[in-house]
């Protein structure tokens, strides 16, 4: 089951660029022992670079570290003084991660009620399905995203950009599930 979230976090985090420069690489390595001092960082910069962490070390196999930084990074979520769709994206997929899958489909029906359409909220409602081995709720996942994906991509949000190779990985494998045809041809 861990293994199949770890995939699942590789496909919607590849390449996908953040607001944080990538964490600690440089300083002390991915397998470093002492965590970096955050504490005079703000809430959100605490978080970001908790969650790049995260991704970072899921995408190099590396658990023990992932494991390790997830309860910091929850609560660095939880201390958040304002949460947009970006950090709701964010600590759902962390959520997955831990296999609180409820939690994880929790957020994204709330990105969704607070911007109906907003792609993050199909993305997520597609992993919980892929986990649940829910084909009717990814199909709708599916369905959703591709409905509004031209109208979503137009609004231009900076969220989109950063997690442009996680949109478009998830556009593909909606258009393959439908057939190979986008919505409107």
């Amino acid at each position: 089951m861990a293994g199949l979230l770890a995939v699942i976090l590789i496909m919607l985090t590849r390449n996908s660029p953040s607001p944080a420069a990538p964490p600690f690489a440089s300083e002390q390595g991915p397998t470093a022992e002492a965590p970096p001092d955050i504490s005079n960082m703000s809430p959100r910069e605490r978080f970001n670079r908790l969650y790049n962490r995260i991704m970072t070390a899921t995408q190099s196999g590396d658990a023990a570290t992932a494991e390790r930084f997830m309860p910091m990074a929850l609560m660095a979520y939880a201390q958040l003084d304002t949460v947009d769709a970006d950090a709701r994206y964010h600590a759902a997929l962390l959520k997955a991660h831990t296999g609180d899958i409820d939690a994880s489909r929790a957020l994204a029906d709330t990105i969704l009620a607070q911007q109906p359409g907003h792609l993050f909220g199909y993305v997520i409602r597609g992993t919980v399905a892929r986990f649940r081995k829910d084909q009717k709720g990814l199909d709708a996942a599916y369905g959703g995203f591709l409905k509004r994906y031209d109208e979503e991509m137009k609004a231009g949000r900076q969220e989109y950009g950063e997690h442009r190779t996680s949109l478009e990985d998830f556009r593909r494998a909606a258009l393959q599930s439908k057939g190979g045809t986008s919505p409107g041809s």
